[in-house]
């Protein structure tokens, strides 16, 4: 017998315009009454397995310990397996396709102590179709562990190690700058970066201006001043801020910094440290603002 657990957390790409969500909340409570669902977000784009992987690992550290569900399938039906993947000693078990979607909350989380492959149809919901494994395997099989299910009684146990890999990159320190990417833009446009303080640390190393930068994307080149807070970023200027996540993220005060950078997720950006206190630019013409929305 395996650990009960009185909480599973659920993140998919389903939105909420259809009934999955609602279908596999019903799955869930039939097998484990007793659970609490708490739905991360349903909002993940659809089929971005990267997007998902990301917004895991943003939320694994306080999610509270348990069964977590996550579904970002686009190999849905194919030869791709299931698993599900103890960590913390068994405090808690991810529960989803091996596409790369847990590996970035495993990592953070601090690895995998044990994984299964969801071989043993016992534990899935009998179905005519092989495309909604959300509902017809993923969750009943986090279910069941939550109701205190061995990991081992779900399938084959495989290698963590050899779980599929997270497709995120890291950013790089190179001769002309830090090469970073946007691997998130939230609904006010903060646009975060794959970097973090100690990137910067090491990026300033021996410069004695370390709150002043310039950023380049693509042809543009931007001043930046490191700020504490969106509202230190002076009207119309760029801001470096260690978001909540502990991450770099590109701000301005009170309206979109991606909409006014023309920013997309995985759009390369340069970091680099300004040559003088002023800091050395090439002009640029910010766009038109959009009314302010409001502090997150």
């Amino acid at each position: 017998m395996g650990r009960c657990h009185d909480t599973l957390s659920f993140l998919s790409d389903f939105g909420t315009d259809d009934e999955f969500v609602g279908v596999v909340h019903s799955v869930v409570h039939g097998i484990a009454p007793e659970v609490r669902i708490v739905d991360v977000t349903h909002g993940i784009p659809q089929h971005d397995v990267r997007a998902g992987g990301l917004a895991l690992a943003r939320s694994a550290q306080y999610l509270r310990p348990g069964v977590v569900l996550a579904v970002v399938d686009p190999g849905a039906g194919t030869d791709r397996r299931g698993v599900a993947v103890e960590v913390g000693g068994g405090q808690s078990v991810l529960v989803g396709p091996d596409n790369g979607l847990l590996a970035p909350a495993v990592a953070m989380v601090g690895g995998a102590d044990r994984a299964v492959s969801l071989t043993d149809p016992a534990w899935h919901l009998r179905s005519l179709g092989t495309t909604f494994d959300g509902r017809d395997v993923f969750a009943p099989v986090a279910a069941h562990l939550a109701t205190g299910v061995d990991l081992a009684e779900m399938g084959e146990e495989v290698d963590p190690n050899g779980l599929f890999p997270a497709v995120v990159s890291a950013a790089a320190l190179e001769a002309d700058g830090l090469h970073a990417e946007v691997w998130w833009i939230d609904r006010f446009g903060n646009a975060q970066l794959n970097a973090g303080p100690e990137d910067l640390t090491e990026l300033a190393d021996g410069n004695a201006i370390a709150d002043r930068f310039r950023v380049r994307i693509g042809e543009r080149v931007l001043p930046a001043r490191l700020v504490t807070a969106y509202d230190a970023v002076e009207p119309g200027g760029l801001g470096l801020l260690i978001d909540s996540d502990g991450l770099v993220s590109l701000v301005m005060a009170r309206t979109s910094a991606a909409a006014d950078l023309g920013l997309g997720t995985s759009d390369p950006v340069v970091v680099e440290v300004a040559a003088d206190p002023e800091g050395t630019a090439t002009p640029v013409t910010l766009g038109v603002r959009p009314e302010p929305e409001g502090d997150r």
